[in-house]
């Protein structure tokens, strides 16, 4: 068996940690798919591609009540699939390539690999090789829920439904978070008829109740929202797609020419085997770390999708960081900082938030203050007319530190990061507030008013 200094499983954020540094290190990466991981193949990079351009195709639908009369034309699907796809998929092939010829020290093997025995892996590319260290960067894929018949139905994930050779007329989406809210604004702004199956009663929990609750009534306005169902079956009738459900008013049935489902990812570790290699697994049958990214096997670590909660793309980097400096200098290793990880979703709203929520600050007895402060409270607010979109904060009463940030309107994203800065650098809300200029009339005027509007003990 071939012998490496150091093997790397996976090309999402694992590929970015084997550059110079490593130049007299044997290595080698194994890659069961194409390079680039989730987020570049079938994650946040397409996905916000084909985002954007649902804005643009919703643009026309809100235009009239700013005096604008617009339409639209048609969305040409192809042409649109493959202009994202004819970006993304040379960037994956490039990579490959890359690997492949641009390092002499490095040498990749295509399969699905499998640990064999104490870091001893089978390839599956036809060799078992061994090593001192691993770095297990497998990532995750989409759940399949057990519902009878949905195998032989058919359906689409996350990993194949933005490669439809055609727009269908309606598409049933089986998930209520975010890869559910994303697709089905991409699709319904393309004219698509969007249900959308939920199993719990809001969309989006994870998010602040506030939150949750202003997408549900949002969303339900939008599309044919279906709250406390289950699925029980599945088939396919003359071509079409039906799903039977069970809700609070008793069996139904929901049907379209598509099906996507969209409940969730699991991790690759049952791919991997890495009991087989003595690395533990937490209770949701992660790859469990340290502070540090090392596994209980002393030489391998883990990153991104395959041991964190969090399933970010941002978080497999800042992760891949830390391996990368933790294998060239083990006796001064460094930790990852979890401490205030946001998120976003793409849908419409758009909605990003970091920190507690206000359900996470009751149940941990954290004392706390919270604002709401509307879009519509601000000059540039007005001039969108947006009136459901809104700032939540969360903050120590006594100190003023933000606990949490919670945005739902346009560009929620940008919006939040000011925010994400200040809890990071421990900048309290009345300096952050008070101590620079904010530009008028912006966007970020909604977080300077939050911020003056939090009930802190100290007004001054």
């Amino acid at each position: 068996m071939r012998h490496f200094d150091l093997v790397v499983i996976g090309t999402g954020s694992g590929n970015s940690i084997v550059d110079e540094a490593f130049a007299a290190w044997d290595v080698a990466i194994v890659e069961k798919g194409v390079f680039g991981g989730t987020c570049l193949n079938v994650g946040c990079i397409p996905t916000k591609m084909f985002v954007h351009t649902a804005d643009l195709a919703a643009g026309p639908a809100s235009a009239a009540r700013f005096g604008v009369d617009a339409s639209l034309d048609g969305v040409r699907w192809t042409d649109v699939r493959d202009r994202i796809f004819g970006r993304v998929d040379p960037i994956a092939e490039g990579g490959r390539r890359w690997r492949e010829s641009g390092s002499a020290n490095t040498t990749v093997f295509s399969g699905t690999a499998r640990f064999t025995g104490p870091k001893t892996l089978d390839t599956g590319a036809g060799e078992t090789i061994t090593a001192d260290r691993f770095v297990i960067a497998a990532g995750s894929r989409p759940v399949v829920p057990d519902v009878p018949g949905l195998a032989e139905t058919g359906f689409h994930t996350s990993d194949t439904v933005m490669r439809l050779d055609r727009l269908p007329r309606r598409m049933v989406i089986l998930g209520s978070g975010f890869v559910a809210t994303e697709f089905a604004h991409v699709f319904s702004s393309f004219g698509v008829e969007v249900t959308l199956v939920a199993r719990s009663g809001a969309l989006l929990r994870a998010e602040d109740d506030a939150v949750s609750a202003r997408f549900t009534e949002l969303a339900s306005a939008k599309w044919d929202v279906r709250l406390d169902r289950r699925a029980v079956r599945a088939e396919r009738v003359d071509g079409v797609a039906r799903l039977h459900l069970e809700g609070p008013d008793g069996p139904e049935v929901v049907e379209a020419e598509e099906l996507l489902v969209a409940v969730g990812r699991q991790p690759n570790t049952d791919l991997l085997d890495v009991a087989a290699t003595g690395v533990a697994l937490n209770d949701k049958g992660r790859v469990a770390v340290d502070e540090f990214q090392r596994t209980s096997v002393e030489g391998i670590y883990a990153l991104g999708d395959i041991s964190s909660d969090y399933q970010l793309k941002h978080v497999a980097n800042h992760e891949a960081k830390v391996v990368r400096h933790n294998l060239l200098n083990p006796d001064a290793p460094v930790a990852s900082d979890h401490r205030f990880v946001p998120s976003a979703v793409f849908s419409s709203p758009q909605i990003a938030s970091v920190g507690l929520t206000e359900r996470d600050a009751v149940a941990k007895g954290v004392s706390y203050v919270s604002v709401e402060q509307p879009y519509a409270s601000i000059a540039y607010g007005w001039a969108m007319e947006d009136t459901t979109g809104f700032v939540k904060l969360l903050a120590d009463p006594v100190t003023g530190q933000l606990l949490g940030a919670h945005v739902i309107g346009p560009q929620a994203p940008t919006v939040v990061q000011p925010l994400i800065q200040a809890m990071s650098f421990g900048l309290d809300a009345r300096s952050m507030a008070k101590g620079q200029y904010w530009i008028h009339p912006g966007m970020p005027e909604v977080v300077e008013n939050a911020l003056l509007a939090l009930p802190l003990k100290d007004q001054r």
